[in-house]
């Protein structure tokens, strides 16, 4: 990703957290980055078993342990299988707090994580939490949905031209440098039933849209040169509609492997793509899902 801090991804060892770690792996060796493992014992649990057994109690300590020997083994799995220098931490208590602390201390350029979960990935991700996650890192997240059998092939870059677009476009191409990018952006006509309601004929209304849509691919266009883009390493996708909507419908229809979202949208005082877009993309998509968090000067 970039050569600071090492990707941190977490696990609580559900199938899903597997994947996300594996994905992770094969993201270090491409990258050239190191790799820390992540696991966060529940806090309250534990403070539950001090409150019934006292401090120090046996099964809070094999708790601890068993936790340790697995997160030392899926470390040892991977670095093995994909040949990457891997560490771990271990922590307890609260789990975005304290993932949140870790990428800060290691200046991570990536926080991975499953799409499902047991136990407090399952809360990270599916829940509120998660957006608590966004909102609060400066650091790019990773929600991995699928088994990864090979680096990603084709990644669609949903773009609305506001300050994040062109850092989500960087990124795609740091998580996937080989591959093929579909650059996707939706347009609507303003106001088009109220234009119509007002007695706008139907020419005129289509003459609106046909320049809708000619801005937003021109727009693409640059966007792709300002980047140093070849022809034949992107292709544009320019549709009208909901955006959420349209990136599930075009990540399937493109076959793409990954979608890359900025953490904002258009407007300054509506996280656009943080919540509704991101919410449905994940909720309906079957790609990879990469959040940027970064937006341009």
């Amino acid at each position: 990703m970039t050569p600071r801090g090492p990707i941190v991804v977490a696990t609580d060892f559900s199938a899903h957290a597997r994947h996300a770690a594996d994905r992770a792996a094969r993201l270090a060796h491409e990258t050239h980055t190191p790799l820390v493992v992540m696991h966060v014992l529940p806090g309250e649990p534990l403070a539950q078993i001090r409150a019934w057994l006292g401090a120090a109690s046996a099964p809070e300590q094999k708790m601890r342990d068993e936790a340790r020997t697995q997160l030392d083994t899926l470390a040892a799995d991977l670095a093995r299988a994909r040949h990457v220098q891997v560490q771990t931490e271990h922590a307890a208590g609260s789990a975005m707090d304290e993932i949140l602390a870790a990428a800060e201390r290691l200046d991570a350029p990536l926080l991975v994580l499953g799409a499902r979960g047991a136990g407090f990935l399952r809360r990270l991700v599916l829940g509120t939490t998660s957006e608590r996650l966004m909102r609060c890192t400066a650091r790019p997240l990773l929600v991995v949905r699928q088994t990864p059998h090979e680096p990603y092939r084709r990644v669609l870059v949903a773009a609305d031209f506001s300050p994040w677009s062109r850092e989500a476009l960087v990124l795609a191409r740091r998580a996937a440098p080989h591959a093929h990018l579909v650059l996707f952006t939706a347009y609507e006509v303003p106001f088009e039933e109220k234009l119509r309601f007002a007695g706008v004929d139907a020419a005129t209304v289509e003459s609106y849209r046909q320049q809708a849509r000619a801005r937003a691919r021109q727009q693409l266009h640059t966007l792709a040169e300002g980047a140093g883009l070849t022809p034949s390493q992107w292709e544009p996708c320019v549709v009208e509609g909901d955006a959420s909507l349209r990136i599930v419908e075009n990540e399937q229809s493109h076959d793409c492997d990954l979608v890359v979202l900025g953490k904002h949208g258009q407007s300054a005082t509506a996280d656009l793509l943080l919540g509704s877009v991101t919410k449905h993309v994940l909720a309906e998509g079957s790609a990879d899902v990469l959040v940027s968090t970064r937006r341009s000067g």
